[in-house]
């Protein structure tokens, strides 16, 4: 397991990699993002911001979303994974909104995971990039980054690595963290083909270093 100094000089070396890792889900306020969020799950961003350019346009509201058939909505976000579930849930959500928050997106993580659809990760999303409340979002790319490093542990469970994380990064970062490990997990420590040979990680990576000498014994 990586030291206090090890992990200080990982998320120094990602934030030099990746100055500017930010949400790449294209929104304009609140709502559109705990949208695109709820679209997200099991599916690219790249993907999303794809169906949400038209779905933007044609819903404004909660209400907007609620004034067609589910079959509609479900048609207009058909070429993302687990449609049909997610279509109702935005419904479900919508209804929520309107009927407990007065139709604005609760600012607070515990009322956002309340909401169809929403878990912990999307509520960690939401208060952080349209709130600005420190927090850490373990998404795969999160979850798979810091197993390798070796900052967790590789049987800890998606809640443990937030916790894990929430303990070692400095509150005032965790936001910058988050963004910054899922650029470094998207398009550097990859899952399927890590550029391990360039990495500036590579002395302090575990897992690494392993795949490393796999390929030297070859």
């Amino acid at each position: 397991m990586l030291n206090k100094s090890h992990i200080r000089y990982c998320l120094d070396e990602m934030g030099r990699m990746f100055p500017d890792a930010h949400c790449e889900l294209i929104h304009s306020n609140p709502f559109e993002l705990v949208i695109a969020v709820a679209l997200s799950a099991q599916c690219t961003d790249a993907l999303v911001n794809k169906v949400t350019k038209r779905l933007f346009q044609k819903y404004k509201t909660p209400e907007d979303y609620l004034s067609v058939k589910l079959e509609e909505l479900q048609g207009d976000i058909r070429s993302i994974g687990l449609f049909r579930n997610k279509a109702n849930n935005i419904q479900k959500l919508c209804r929520m909104l309107i009927d407990e928050y007065g139709g604005k997106v609760p600012s607070d993580r515990d009322e956002l995971t309340r909401l169809p659809g929403v878990g912990r990760k999307t509520a960690n999303v939401v208060v952080s990039v349209a709130f600005g409340v420190p927090a850490i979002a373990v998404d795969t790319h999160v979850e798979r980054v810091s197993k390798r490093l070796g900052i967790c542990r590789w049987k800890d469970s998606v809640l443990e690595v937030e916790r894990t994380l929430m303990r070692k990064v400095p509150e005032q970062e965790w936001s910058v963290t988050h963004h910054r490990m899922i650029f470094f997990g998207r398009y550097h420590c990859k899952a399927q083909n890590p550029q391990c040979p360039t990495c500036p990680l590579l002395t302090l990576c575990r897992e690494g270093k392993k795949r490393m000498k796999g390929k030297e014994e070859k």
